[in-house]
């Protein structure tokens, strides 16, 4: 069952710019080894070589296979330096989404669209996924992966209110209501607690939608 979204669903703690929030960069990944791990599996499992990758809200790292060799991965984010320092980018636009979530691309440009750990910072979700569906060629595939991370004052309203499974209905509900996706698969990555003779990771939750062809 769809929930109602109403604006106050996406106010935050934080309403301030997110420029200045994000104006100090910071050259670090935001799950753990295992967790980055399982997101460049799944990357890899659904990518192919030589095709075009948009990595959105992109930061420092993109955790894209290395054995793969890309067309082009263009990243688009909130911090320059952040960005320079993505060795796997070919290209990036500073753009806050927040404030203008039309993509900078043309029509059917990119074989698949990725947000890592950032889909809950979105407070116009639809409309993104509107212009993911736009920029995607006919086929293509979005990749959204989350764990249970965030910085609190920049998520919104929502996200703080749901457990993993409603962040999972959620993501899936932009899908659909966004519109240009023919079906949504959805991967759960979940180790058990640390124990003395096991050590956990971060869990990742991944929503995957595909373009209708």
């Amino acid at each position: 069952m769809q929930h109602l979204l109403k604006p106050d669903d996406f106010s935050r703690h934080d309403e301030s710019d997110d420029a200045q929030f994000y104006l100090t960069p910071r050259i670090v990944a935001h799950i753990d080894e295992k967790a980055q791990a399982i997101v460049t599996d799944i990357i890899r499992r659904y990518t192919q070589a030589d095709t075009s990758i948009l990595d959105l809200m992109s930061s420092c790292y993109s955790h894209l296979p290395v054995d793969i060799r890309y067309k082009e991965v263009i990243g688009l984010g909130m911090n320059k330096e952040e960005l320079e320092v993505n060795t796997q980018l070919t290209s990036f636009v500073v753009q806050d989404l927040n404030k203008r979530p039309a993509l900078p691309f043309a029509d059917a440009t990119f074989e698949a669209v990725l947000n890592t750990v950032s889909v809950q910072y979105l407070i116009q979700p639809i409309e993104v996924f509107r212009e993911v569906s736009r920029v995607l060629k006919p086929g293509g595939v979005s990749i959204v992966s989350f764990s249970d991370r965030m910085f609190p004052t920049k998520a919104v309203r929502i996200w703080h209110e749901g457990d993993n499974e409603e962040h999972i209905a959620l993501v899936r509900q932009y899908y659909v209501q966004a519109g240009g996706f023919q079906r949504v698969r959805i991967e759960r990555h979940i180790a058990p607690s640390s124990t003395w003779f096991w050590r956990g990771h971060d869990p990742v939750f991944t929503v995957i939608g595909f373009r209708t062809a």
